[in-house]
């Protein structure tokens, strides 16, 4: 297994330090870290606004009042908390290589360092499954242990067969921050209709596409290819059609984070040559690898 996947342990360890700030301006409800689109009366202020009738009292400047004999109330930005859903593609095609599995666990340890990275910035983290027999799912909490709730449930999953991930996203609408995290081998389209709904919803929505190596640059050595959700296709690998199969996924590849980013998603590749908690950077904290 490559050296850029480590112990659970570890990898919590290596983003202890990570906050991950909200992207938009999250809902208003409980008092949290993100900065609200319901002005409030936190102690940020913003501006001021005459006092209207049904205006909270509490949020009346008296000094302004007794200086200038009108009522003015003091506007700010309220801080809530981003409950924040993962929801991750557990389909035959992360069984890779067959061997190692080792495109699951890089799936897996990204939902488990993202989930950390959120729930250490104070905010309910929840997870969905997309397994070949449906969803399976950890409502969202605060509470401590919800993390190793997370990697106990992800440590007992083999993917296997097909999956449909539009469905399960589109239960989702309710939760202000959404993590997807897949190769995106199966209902994308649906996926990305799904995404562009939930965005124009407000939400934020992320888009975490895991790639192995070996399928970025498949081995000179492999003599067949075969489709790990469909084992019935099978490709011969020639020189020819080696260097056919890298241009047709490098267009693809493109051609999906234009859409994802489109749908006003926000697109991060990783591959499991990376360290996992360098790409938990690039999607929760980018600013802290200086990219985007």
């Amino acid at each position: 297994m490559s050296h850029a996947i480590t112990s659970d342990s570890v990898l919590l360890d290596a983003v202890r330090s990570i906050r991950w700030a909200a992207r938009k301006r999250a809902p208003g409800g409980l008092s949290g870290d993100h900065l609200s689109r319901v002005l409030g009366i936190s102690p940020e202020f913003t501006e001021y606004r005459a006092y209207r009738q049904g205006d909270d009292t509490q949020r009346i400047d008296w000094k302004l009042l007794a200086r200038s004999d009108r009522a003015y109330v003091r506007l700010s930005n309220d801080r809530t908390l981003l409950p924040t859903v993962l929801l991750v593609d557990a389909s035959a095609s992360l069984a890779y290589p067959t061997a190692t599995l080792e495109k699951w666990h890089y799936a897996r340890q990204m939902a488990i360092g993202l989930a950390a990275a959120a729930h250490g910035s104070g905010d309910p983290v929840g997870l969905v499954v997309a397994t070949t027999g449906g969803a399976l799912r950890l409502p969202s909490r605060t509470r401590r242990g919800v993390v190793q709730d997370i990697s106990r449930v992800l440590g007992a999953i083999v993917p296997a067969g097909d999956s449909e991930m539009a469905p399960m996203l589109a239960t989702l609408r309710p939760v202000a921050r959404i993590v997807i995290i897949s190769d995106f081998l199966g209902d994308s389209q649906q996926l990305l209709r799904n995404a562009a709904y939930l965005n124009s919803a407000g939400r934020e929505v992320h888009a975490v596409h895991v790639l192995h190596a070996a399928e970025l640059d498949p081995p000179r050595n492999t003599a067949l290819m075969t489709d790990p959700e469909r084992p019935h296709i099978k490709r011969p690998l020639t020189e020819n059609t080696r260097r056919q199969y890298i241009e047709n996924f490098r267009v693809w590849r493109e051609t999906l984070a234009r859409e994802w980013r489109m749908t006003g998603a926000y697109y991060t590749q990783v591959v499991t040559t990376e360290a996992v908690s360098r790409s938990i950077r690039l999607v929760a904290a980018p600013g802290m690898d200086g990219q985007k």
